[in-house]
């Protein structure tokens, strides 16, 4: 299992903004202290404006590149954000290159990306990295590629971008109501959303993200992307939802038993405990 990273990530930050720098410094210093899993580490790939473009209007590459001001109360135009954004969007695009090797690997990077439409910056997001890297996955060759977004709240960015494209799946679990306020109806015909309600129990949050999951294995997708969130914990300040470790833990093996190549991305998790959930998701990925 490959972890792609780059420690510059965390050299931006808004005070008291819960997407803070201490999610991948505290998640960094976990992985590289632990014996059980075994871990290579890369790098981002770098990232054209070509390839921004599959995914995103010129408007909102420039509007990044240049902000006039912070975007919305939740998504500040911190110095140096495009070159951060660029960085997390090739994270994706090295996870995606090694997923179509045959390796696991799971992008561990900042800003999250899914919020982010075609057009719009929004919800902490600013490019799209998931979304980017199924475009350049299927310019590679890949015929059927499938995006899993477990995070607990919508990817309202990728569905807008990936919406009755050819080629392109994606499936959601997610909690409703809550930010954005999407996902609660199945769309077009390739966009599929499970919104769940607050404070579901664990057993039948389990359910919903195994239909999910029978969603994007009977499509029978050659790449697998996975936005992967961890808000829906239990003790997560931004959502109402259950989940312990080992549902972690469990949903990385599901995912595993797919066997279908998959590229892990970073997306939400805001709790003190993201290293140790992020941990058990790749013991559940690693078959421990």
């Amino acid at each position: 299992m490959t972890i792609i990273t780059d420690e510059r990530c965390v050299e931006y930050a808004a005070p008291g903004h819960p997407e803070r720098p201490q999610r991948i410094i505290a998640t960094l210093a976990r992985l590289r202290a632990q014996t059980q899993l075994r871990l290579g580490w890369g790098a981002p790939l770098a990232v054209s404006e070509e390839l921004l473009r599959r995914a995103h209007e010129p408007g909102l590459i420039q509007a990044v590149r240049q902000p006039a001001g912070d975007f919305d109360a939740d998504t500040p135009a911190h110095p140096d954000i495009y070159a951060h954004a660029l960085r997390a969007t090739g994270g994706a695009l090295a996870a995606v290159e090694l997923a179509r090797e045959g390796e696991v690997a799971f992008s561990l990077m900042r800003p999250p990306g899914h919020h982010a439409t075609r057009r719009e910056v929004m919800g902490f997001c600013y490019f799209n990295s998931v979304a980017v890297a199924a475009y350049a996955a299927q310019a590679a060759g890949a015929r059927r590629v499938a995006v899993f977004d477990f995070d607990v709240h919508h990817g309202n960015g990728t569905e807008d971008i990936l919406l009755d494209q050819p080629g392109m799946r994606f499936c959601s679990v997610h909690q409703s109501p809550a930010y954005p306020g999407t996902g609660l109806h199945h769309r077009g015909s390739n966009c599929f959303n499970y919104p769940v309600p607050p404070r579901l129990p664990r057993e039948a949050y389990r359910e919903v993200l195994a239909e999910a999951l029978e969603k994007v294995r009977e499509w029978e997708p050659d790449l697998l992307l996975v936005s992967a969130g961890f808000d829906a914990y239990r003790r997560d300040p931004l959502a109402q939802e259950t989940l312990e470790a080992e549902d972690f833990r469990w949903l990385g093996a599901q995912i595993r038993a797919l066997a279908v190549p998959a590229a892990h991305v970073l997306e939400g998790g805001y709790s003190q405990d993201l290293p140790e959930l992020i941990f058990n998701y790749l013991a559940g990925l690693s078959g421990l």
